[in-house]
């Protein structure tokens, strides 16, 4: 018998966490619009599946991307314009199995 029930699947993606840096609150507003911009993008086409920061400080923002490998993950988050402004600093990515149904 699987552990698995019938009708779901675990997709492996992976967790990427970006550090906000301490300029980030003077940097992110002029760039902001094009990250969202961006971010919207690639939801749609499936590469990045969620999208957020967490909402109480600019501690860090949070993605699940679909990537060949953490190496890969950590790419996307660091072509991001937040990335590239000094918006984020540390870029780190962890497997993660996104509960779906399948």
């Amino acid at each position: 018998m699987s552990e698995i029930p019938a009708g779901v699947k675990i997709e492996s993606v992976f967790l990427v966490e970006a550090q906000y840096t301490p300029e980030a609150a003077e940097k992110r507003p002029a760039v902001r619009p094009e990250h969202l911009a961006r971010m919207a993008e690639l939801r749609a086409a499936g590469t990045v599946i969620e999208a957020g920061a967490y909402s109480d400080e600019l501690t860090s923002s949070i993605l699940l991307v679909r990537a060949a490998d953490a190496a890969a993950a950590v790419a996307i988050a660091r072509a991001d314009v937040y990335a590239r402004s000094g918006v984020w600093g540390d870029i780190s990515a962890r497997p993660f199995g996104r509960v779906t149904r399948g």
